[in-house]
């Protein structure tokens, strides 16, 4: 009697596919549950300050009967869970309620803010990027060495200083002792008004409208605190590349390509590199996703016009309104790029799936 022809125990191409999808959907799952407990804090955030938002609007002389109708109109007469249901639908609506500082819908405010520092995280993580990868990469390759030990030292000093320590420094030494750079801003004043607005972020909109006199000088403002942020990250993702680096360069295929003869170039690169690119890609994504965080305290040292400086003085000047509704984005923008770089991380590392 022949025997039964013996089934693969590799899955099929449709296995494979189904399995990724699986992973894929508990991936998003885990995201809108993470949006969904956001949602969730800040309005117990802006339920629980100390700071009643009507007053913010009204003012504290206003009469009773005025403060009545206002609450009503917000809602806040009504129980907690009414008020979260309103909140929600509100936000998926993308109704972020008027700040009171602008008085503009909240909404419109991020919209007119949130690109310079769209622009100046990107800046910064070009730069970190250009430099931090390629540094990571020989620090690994030379193992203990000088060079090895002088990333190590800039990593831990990236690290243990506060970015707006950083920051005043530069502003000390290089704008008030040296005057090589400009000081507080993001334009000189005889640029400013001059830039179309078009995407917000004042250098790309001076290219394109062709006024170079403009982009230069907007360019010159941006340069000390992208600088700044890049070399905050620089340093981690200097530490983060060794790390994954030195993990890979022990393996036993990279044995096996040194027994071959391949040289030392495309071991590093080919080889070692591209066995840790998902993982890297990854952390890089949340380094990315932290430097929305981080220009919060850069946009603020700085005076620039972003979304950071915009959360700091509605939080002086008691705008609940404008204050979650920017922590939301900023926190939305977190978790999205996280998300984005799990789903990437599945596809580009076959041991993540």
């Amino acid at each position: 009697m022949d025997a039964a022809p013996k089934r693969s125990a590799r899955p099929g191409a449709a296995g494979r596919w189904a399995a990724r999808g699986r992973g894929a959907a508990s991936t998003l799952l885990g995201g809108l549950a993470t949006l969904f407990g956001l949602a969730i804090l800040t309005f117990i955030i802006g339920r629980t300050m100390p700071i009643d938002p009507v007053l913010a609007i009204v003012g504290d002389k206003a009469t009773p009967e005025v403060e009545a109708r206002i609450r009503e109109a917000l809602g806040l007469d009504r129980s907690l869970l009414v008020q979260f249901w309103i909140y929600l639908r509100d936000l998926l609506q993308g109704d972020l309620g008027r700040s009171v500082m602008t008085g503009d819908p909240v909404t419109q405010d991020i919209m007119r803010f949130f690109p310079a520092s769209l622009e100046l995280a990107t800046s910064a993580m070009v730069l970190a990027l250009l430099f931090g990868i390629p540094l990571g990469i020989l620090a690994a390759a030379h193992q203990n060495s000088f060079f090895d030990n002088a990333m190590r030292v800039i990593g831990l000093l990236g690290y243990s200083v506060p970015v707006f320590v950083l920051a005043l420094i530069c502003l000390l030494v290089f704008y008030a002792q040296l005057g090589i750079a400009p000081g507080t801003g993001a334009q000189g004043i005889i640029y400013q008004g001059m830039v179309p607005h078009r995407t917000g972020m004042i250098t790309v909109d001076a290219a394109l409208d062709g006024q170079w006199g403009a982009f230069w000088d907007a360019l010159s403002y941006l340069a000390m605190p992208a600088i700044l942020l890049a070399f905050i990250t620089l340093s981690m993702i200097v530490r983060m590349t060794r790390a994954f680096m030195l993990e890979a360069l022990s393996g036993e295929y990279i044995v096996t390509a040194r027994a071959k003869g391949l040289s030392k170039t495309r071991i590093l690169w080919r080889h070692g590199l591209g066995n840790v690119a998902g993982r890297l890609f990854t952390v890089l994504a949340v380094i990315y996703a932290s430097l929305l965080e981080g220009t919060v305290l850069t946009e603020t040292v700085f005076s620039r016009p972003g979304l950071g400086l915009y959360l700091t003085r509605s939080l002086l000047n008691a705008d609940m309104n404008a204050v979650l509704g920017a922590t939301l984005v900023i926190g939305v923008v977190y978790v999205t790029l996280n998300l984005l770089a799990d789903l990437a991380q599945r596809l580009l590392d076959p041991r993540a799936r």
